[in-house]
């Protein structure tokens, strides 16, 4: 149960413009709200990326207790003068027509060339609610990671991607010392380890 008993009927939406179009959907809102002491806040000016619904597997093999992670280039670290490879976990966007667990299969065979033998929900996240409506849904895919290896990618998508297969131990490592930084890695190794256990028990 939430805390609050304010919900989306209280927000009052009252201009929508496109900004741009592109490998971004970027648009400007115009809207009011109402606010936790009762009243109604002035128009606010808000924008946001536009974006279809997202998956996110975290591939792991029960047998031996490793995970396989993707690294390719990305955009934001680059601009922050960071480290721009990133260590992921496997993810895409959902086109028209499509529902996540076949998002996941296709994302996993792209990317990682596997097949996998079980997806398992995890739950469902906002990526940046602050400017993005972009929700993913998470699973846990079991393979076998002997399989896993090599650089995939589509390459009218300009994807570069290397595969990686890790103990868990060393992946969460990775998350404690901020060489694994990105919200859906970090959150799917979490959750893999506290739920490691039952996954190998239950397999």
């Amino acid at each position: 149960m939430k805390l609050s008993d304010l919900g989306y009927q209280d927000v009052e939406q009252l201009n929508e413009q496109q900004l741009l179009d592109g490998f971004l959907d970027v648009r400007k809102y115009t809207l009011r709200h109402k606010r936790f002491d009762g009243g109604v806040s002035e128009p606010l000016e808000r924008e946001a990326f536009f974006r279809s619904p997202s998956v996110g597997v975290i591939l792991y093999d029960t047998a031996v207790n490793k995970v396989v992670l993707v690294e390719q280039f990305r955009m934001g670290p680059y601009l922050s003068k960071d480290d721009p490879w990133l260590l992921e976990i496997v993810a895409g966007m959902t086109e028209p027509g499509e529902n996540a667990e076949e998002v996941a299969h296709r994302e996993i065979k792209e990317e990682t060339g596997l097949t996998v033998r079980q997806l398992i929900p995890i739950f469902d996240v906002y990526l940046s609610p602050g400017c993005s409506n972009e929700k993913m849904t998470l699973y846990c895919g079991l393979v076998d990671a002997g399989d896993a290896g090599g650089i995939y990618g589509l390459e009218n998508e300009g994807e570069d991607i290397k595969v990686h297969t890790l103990e868990l131990e060393q992946a969460y490592q990775m998350l404690e010392d901020g060489r694994i930084a990105n919200s859906p890695a970090v959150i799917a190794i979490q959750w893999l380890t506290l739920h490691q256990r039952e996954l190998t028990d239950h397999v």
